[in-house]
């Protein structure tokens, strides 16, 4: 249940950082002062789209189902919407400009929200408390991987365009941001992509070592489904121009296959292995951070490779499985359609 809410109260929150349509005057004091509404059970505010506006247009129902939640619980997720409502607020207001906003902005959007994962875990008695550092390690991971993916849906946002590549990585390969969707400017987008996407891998580590020490079947599920799925997609993002054409995800049936298959700490490590062994296929030795991605791919790989639970250096991934039931394959859908709703909350 409190998990359900924080999920809500944060889904919330960045559906009024995501309305371009409506002023930055506007939105700043909301965000800022957004943990005071969970109070007022008449409160609500219409802004977003589709199934995002129902929510804030409804959202007396998640502060009715808030109050009903214990003190230690409300107190976790009070922090984290105020910290995370100040800090969206204040990259209103300034544009990404170097990896340090970066690694800023992601913190604010994501890194505490896997913060706050770990405190409510910790709360219910469930789990020891994580340490801080691996906690938004976890959310920047899904985040930067997010921000990669939605290039060409922020460029394009109406009435303004959002910008979280920062400006430090981009300009060493073009003048203006937007250039890149534009097909004579491939080579170059795709040797920034390439550089955002070995930026993102610094947390692949820190990611895997957090889920080794997650004891609750069901906790563990729930944080390593998200990861191994993102690894994935970082995987199919890394050297591929298409993602400056449209989203590029990885297939639902092997999303599917990666519910269906994700028990235990071995399954990780086997993913993360796979998924470095097909973006070291894909490293160009012409790339200018071609030396950077190799080494932190064989760092990763190294990790799971010291685990001792990789019997053999094959595929995990893509063994042959039998065809999965119908009723199941509905149930996937419906679990990976509430990761993708969430994709840019952890």
């Amino acid at each position: 249940m409190q998990v359900c809410v924080y999920y809500l109260v944060l889904r919330a929150l960045d559906t009024v950082e995501d309305d371009t349509s409506l002023d930055t005057e506007i939105r700043v004091p909301i965000l800022r002062k957004f943990y005071c509404h969970f109070y007022d059970p008449e409160w609500h505010f219409s802004c977003g789209t589709m199934a995002f506006k129902v929510l804030m247009d409804q959202f007396h129902h998640v502060s009715t189902a808030f109050l009903e939640l214990d003190k230690n619980y409300q107190e976790v997720i009070k922090d984290i919407t105020k910290r995370m409502g100040e800090g969206m607020a204040k990259f209103l207001c300034k544009e990404v400009e170097t990896i340090e906003d970066y690694n800023e902005y992601c913190h604010y959007a994501a890194g505490l929200c896997g913060l706050g994962l770990s405190k409510l875990f910790y709360a219910s008695g469930r789990e020891d408390l994580a340490p801080e550092s691996l906690s938004i390690s976890m959310g920047l991971f899904l985040q930067k991987i997010s921000i990669i993916r939605d290039y060409l849906e922020d460029i394009n946002e109406v009435p303004k365009c959002r910008m979280f590549w920062p400006r430090q990585i981009w300009s060493k390969y073009a003048n203006k941001l937007e250039e890149f969707k534009y097909e004579e400017n491939s080579v170059k987008a795709v040797q920034c992509l390439n550089e955002m996407v070995t930026d993102a891998l610094l947390h692949a580590e820190d990611c895997l070592i957090y889920m080794s020490n997650v004891r609750d079947p069901g906790l563990f599920r729930f944080c390593a489904i998200p990861q191994i799925i993102n690894m994935g997609n970082l995987a199919m993002y890394y050297n591929n121009v298409e993602i400056f054409k449209g989203v590029v995800e990885m297939r639902r049936g092997l999303c599917a296959k990666i519910i269906d298959q994700t028990r235990t700490m071995t399954d990780v490590y086997r993913a993360f292995f796979d998924f470095c062994c097909i973006m070291e296929s894909k490293v160009d030795r012409d790339d200018p951070n071609a030396s950077t991605t190799l080494k932190r791919l064989e760092s990763i790989s190294k990790t799971c490779i010291n685990s001792g639970t990789l019997k053999q250096r094959k595929f995990h991934i893509f063994n042959h499985q039998p065809e999965f039931i119908i009723p199941f394959l509905i149930t996937s859908f419906l679990i990976m359609l509430a990761i993708h709703l969430s994709t840019k909350i952890p």
